[in-house]
């Protein structure tokens, strides 16, 4: 049994072997199956396609709580698994979704974060493991931040206006929109909020933006300069591709480099 359980636990988490790539692969291709879903549930399809799409989000709801559920088992402390952040993040991938047969909107909002689940395996480099930069895969992982910040106040702004306001937020495109055009301070007016939470949401947006999205920029900018001084020597050892122009040792691993041609 404990074998078992640490088997588990270790394909749950593991990123190297055929089973853990097929295992988290599968599970990052769900995340993004199911944030694709909820976005087509805000447009005007059929009946019968509603049906089929939801049926499938139901049947990737159940892949995430069996998942859930055999990492809490396998887990070894599990009171610190469950406050953990990945932990919070799994528990609000699903919970909307079984709560959801009692009609409490403020809880069917969380669906919104399932997407904040691939923050685990961009922390990993699981989807990005051709980047060999530690440079590009930070580029990486703050870009994601700022699409997965403004999903997540799209889908919010969406799912409180939409049943008020329909004619300004009929879609999620319209929601996609107002939030990037709110976060980034331009405010063009042509969409407003009539709801008090949706204001609400109106402002937490802007405060998000002045105070991320300067920092996020700024962050990006010194690494393309950072990137920009330096040249690329692949280690032997780690594989990291850029290092700085006088270099003779890997920052990483301090593996000596390869002598460079500078000709």
């Amino acid at each position: 049994m404990l074998l078992n359980r640490a088997k588990i636990e270790f394909y749950l988490t593991d990123l190297e072997t055929p089973i853990g790539k097929a295992i988290n692969l599968t599970i990052a291709s769900l995340v993004l199956l199911s944030s694709g879903i909820f976005v087509a549930e805000t447009y005007n399809i059929s009946n019968d396609a509603r049906l089929e799409i939801r049926a499938l989000d139901t049947c990737i709801l159940i892949v995430f709580a069996i998942e859930y559920l055999l990492r809490l088992w396998s887990a070894e402390n599990k009171l610190k698994y469950i406050f953990s952040f990945y932990s919070i993040i799994d528990l609000m991938a699903i919970l909307p979704s079984l709560i959801g047969f009692v009609d409490i909107r403020f809880i069917r909002l969380l669906r919104w974060f399932r997407i904040l689940r691939l923050i685990r395996f961009i922390d990993s480099r699981f989807l990005f493991k051709s980047i060999s930069s530690e440079d590009s895969v930070i580029f990486t992982r703050i870009l994601f931040t700022l699409f997965a910040i403004i999903f997540v106040y799209s889908g919010l702004i969406y799912q409180v206006e939409h049943p008020v306001n329909p004619q300004n937020f009929g879609t999620f495109l319209d929601a996609f929109y107002f939030s990037v055009v709110t976060m980034t301070t331009v405010g063009f007016g042509d969409l407003t909020p009539i709801s008090e939470l949706g204001r609400l949401l109106t402002v937490l947006m802007i405060l998000t933006g002045i105070a991320l999205i300067p920092w996020q920029v700024g962050d990006l900018i010194k690494r393309l300069v950072k990137t920009a001084n330096q040249v690329e020597n692949v280690c032997s050892n780690c594989g990291l591709s850029f290092h700085d122009t006088d270099a003779e040792f890997c920052k990483i691993c301090g593996t000596k480099l390869p002598v460079r041609n500078v000709n």
